[in-house]
């Protein structure tokens, strides 16, 4: 994070708050028919797991404790995970005493390789569970609980590890789970996000509550039963949906129903549009009637769009928020986050200081990205399939999304410039 930790020097005073992968209370039940894989509750000792550092076991489980002098860590043999799939990591863990710039840290490190990082924070409690990315399934993976502070007050205990496949595991019963089963989520998967979706797409450009908005939707809409996820997109000052049309495309052709109009600062056309697109989906002349799934809807914009997308954030249908080469005036854009926000800016672009400011004052899970070679106006079209996996992860449910495309240290985007996020 060299450029970035570089502009915003009060990242180092956000460094503790930074969560790798997960959700704020994040607490998942196994399902009843999923399958045990490993376990693992410290009664007798490290069992499979080696440590450095000071770690210590009991009826507590295991607990790490902090040192100026190394920095301790504990983690597991190879677990054999052949004839698995739709794999989840549970384990419960207390940090305790951790201050600002000290953090713990849980990571996997498949076929012996390099470790991806699970969590990372300085406060938590309680119950987690993270779903391991399909790109797992079948192989060995190690799990590392490590601890950064500097006094042996300072712990991190750690309790009930467990790894266990979805229904079906691998097997021939014909269940979900196995190896080469798709990543599950409401729309079709797709193996690329770089490439155009599986529908064909149909452009409306008379659409809308005052009918000079573009509807980007697919073409068999509805096909098997599938409802379509809504993103509403503001353009950036002096353009208009035709400026994005390509993008627009894009976005459609992976089953979103993208509705877009020229902008303004204030994001009332956007709520407006919602309404107007609730009205499709209820209207039996509609193209969309009973196609669109309004349980799942994103805002988005660039420039102009970004700031009126902030200016109606808390719209009570929204389930996330886009932000490109668009950061507030006066750093409250954020206040109005009720979700998680995607930020995409540009290392030549003259709006990422107010963008870098407005991650600072973010209290939602956020992931910023810092895009190479990118200035204001290009900012959305070199970002164009970041915001399509994000859509296919926060609208479509592909949860998998979450670790290998944006919230780990080697993700999908990573090598694209600099990243940050926190809260998660």
């Amino acid at each position: 994070m060299s450029r970035i930790s570089g502009r915003l020097r009060v990242f180092g005073a956000l460094a503790a708050g930074i969560v790798a992968v997960g959700a704020a209370g994040l607490v998942v039940t196994p399902a009843s028919a999923a399958t045990s894989v490993y376990s693992e509750d410290f009664d007798d000792g490290l069992g499979t797991f080696t440590s450095s550092g000071t770690v210590t076991t009991g009826s507590y489980g295991a607990r790490l404790r902090g040192s100026l002098f190394s920095e301790p860590s504990m983690t597991s043999a190879p677990i054999d995970l052949n004839g698995y799939g739709n794999l989840t990591v549970s384990y419960t863990r207390e940090a305790s005493g951790l201050d600002l710039g000290e953090s713990f840290t849980v990571a996997y490190s498949v076929d012996g390789g390099s470790f991806t990082t699970l969590e990372s924070a300085r406060t938590a409690g309680g119950a987690a569970s993270f779903p391991l990315p399909a790109s797992v399934d079948g192989r060995s993976v190690r799990l590392r609980f490590s601890l950064d502070a500097g006094s042996f007050l300072e712990t991190l205990t750690v309790d009930d590890v467990l790894v266990e496949a979805g229904s079906g595991g691998g097997g021939d019963s014909g269940g979900s789970g196995g190896p080469t089963d798709p990543p599950p989520g409401s729309l079709p998967p797709v193996d690329d996000v770089t490439r155009p979706g599986p529908y064909p797409v149909t452009i409306d450009t008379s659409a809308g509550p005052g009918g000079d908005g573009w509807l980007a939707y697919p073409a068999n809409a509805g096909q098997d039963g599938v409802d379509h996820p809504v993103l509403v997109w503001g353009p950036g000052a002096g353009s208009g949906p035709a400026d994005y049309e390509d993008m627009l495309r894009q976005w459609a052709s992976h089953g979103f129903v993208v509705y877009s109009e020229v902008s303004s600062s204030s994001g009332d056309y956007m709520v407006e549009a919602l309404d107007w697109l609730e009205d499709q989906n209820a209207g039996p002349l509609s193209p969309l009637y009973q196609d669109l799934d309004l349980s799942e809807v994103a805002f988005g914009g660039h420039s102009r769009g970004s700031i009126g997308t902030f200016d109606v954030a808390d719209e009570p249908r929204l389930e996330t928020t886009v932000h490109v080469a668009g950061g507030s005036f006066d750093g409250n854009g954020p206040d109005s986050l009720r979700n998680p926000a995607l930020y995409i800016g540009g290392d030549e672009d003259f709006a990422t200081a107010n963008m870098e400011r407005d991650y600072t004052n973010t209290e939602v899970p956020v992931w910023f990205g810092i895009l190479d070679n990118t200035d204001h106006i290009y900012a959305t079209r070199n970002g164009r399939h970041i915001i399509t996996a994000w859509l296919r992860w926060h609208l479509a449910d592909e949860d998998f999304r979450r670790t290998e495309d944006f919230l780990s240290p080697g993700c999908t985007f990573c090598h694209l410039g600099e990243t940050a996020y926190k809260n998660w």
